[in-house]
């Protein structure tokens, strides 16, 4: 059996069709109809009313953080349990990320310590919650406790396009959003990412900084410092087509975390990443943690069964306070992260992986208990 991925792009005829398309209009450069289609439909999947596509999820967030006005001085937060393009954007204005321990409940940003941190911190200017492995963080209390605090919301919505929080989609929540569209993620553009909001002088700031900081006049004029970040229509042609199948990749995302935890959930020590709303998630990634003690086997064990089978498994995010990079960074909490860190999983759940595939995964993993109780 060919390796199995824990993640890979899910590319159909309509991709190629769609990317054809783009190609043979000749509309291959940074702006064009197919990038303007993309911005308008993800913007109404999410209840958005403006968006500007970039080259990456981290690009959003970076302009996201410079339009809040986010400078040298500045606090902002963060939870610890995620990848660090979260936090480097921060660091890219020269502020200080302040780290926030997740919530069992999600494993998302613990409500109770952002509070915390906002009552100790006066330098805190702006909050970004991450919603992790496609399911939403407790958006409730977390925006009631910014709005109190008068602190501007981010949702990095990276992971989770196509979720749902109490019937509102993922990313239509802070007074900024963003989406990744790298080849890991539930839909691909390859490379890319999208901000949104529903401020449109925001948004079209962004838009002007994204490319260059270009004025609108003949020659080339600059009055600010920009960036070369915008997506170019190529990326947002195939972009539509993987969006048009989003609702299927969902429901199939969900059958395999389904799936998976009907066959493993007997096994002992291990328990699934917590559920609120089975219907809110878009299950990007199925996760799970096992107690050593009770199974006998480890992450670390289970990861060498998999890779030795060919099976790409991967450990759940390292909480970024515990990453060299920002060891003297302040974090509230850190201890359920760390344990998170130091006992979870995520398997393969990929939209294009097949029955077949996924039952070999499953059996390798019996087969790897199996052994533990024999030890």
């Amino acid at each position: 059996m060919p390796r199995i991925y824990l993640s890979p792009p899910d590319i159909s005829p309509n991709d190629h069709a769609s990317v054809d398309a783009v190609l043979t209009s000749n509309w291959v450069a940074p702006v064009g109809p197919a990038l303007d289609a993309f911005e308008t439909a993800v913007a109404k999947r999410v209840n958005r009313t403006h968006a500007v596509a970039l080259n990456s999820g981290t690009a959003a967030l970076h302009l996201a953080l410079q339009i809040l006005g986010i400078s040298a001085g500045d606090a902002v937060v963060c939870p610890t349990l995620t990848f660090a393009a979260s936090a480097n954007p921060i660091c890219y204005l020269g502020a200080e990320p302040v780290f926030v321990d997740s919530e069992a409940h999600t494993w998302n940003m613990d409500p109770d310590l952002l509070e915390e941190a906002l009552q100790c911190r006066q330098d805190i200017k702006a909050v970004i919650v991450v919603h992790l492995y496609g399911q939403c963080a407790e958006m409730h209390r977390i925006l009631e406790i910014c709005s109190r605090f008068e602190v501007p919301l981010i949702e990095d919505a990276a992971e989770a396009l196509g979720a749902h929080y109490r019937g509102r989609p993922a990313g239509s929540m802070g007074a900024f959003s963003f989406f990744s569209f790298n080849g890991n993620k539930i839909i691909t553009t390859s490379g890319g990412g999208m901000l949104l909001a529903d401020d449109n002088a925001a948004i079209q700031h962004a838009r002007y900084l994204a490319t260059q900081a270009r004025e609108p006049v003949a020659h080339y004029e600059h009055k600010s410092i920009g960036f070369n970040y915008r997506m170019s229509n190529v990326l947002a042609g195939l972009g539509n087509s993987q969006l048009a199948d989003l609702d299927r990749r969902i429901q199939t995302r969900r059958a395999h975390f389904n799936a998976y935890q009907q066959a493993l959930a007997s096994l002992p020590g291990l328990e699934f990443m917590p559920i609120v709303e089975p219907e809110a998630p878009n299950y990007w990634l199925t996760c799970l943690t096992i107690d050593p003690e009770t199974s006998g086997c480890s992450r670390d064990q289970l990861l060498s069964a998999l890779s030795a089978a060919d099976i790409e498994a991967r450990p759940l995010w390292k909480p970024l306070h515990q990453q060299p990079i920002f060891k003297d960074t302040t974090c509230y909490g850190g201890a359920f992260a760390t344990r998170l860190f130091e006992r979870g999983l995520c398997l393969p759940s990929g939209s294009s992986m097949s029955l077949s595939e996924r039952q070999f995964i499953i059996d390798t993993i019996h087969s790897a208990w199996a052994k533990s109780a024999h030890k």
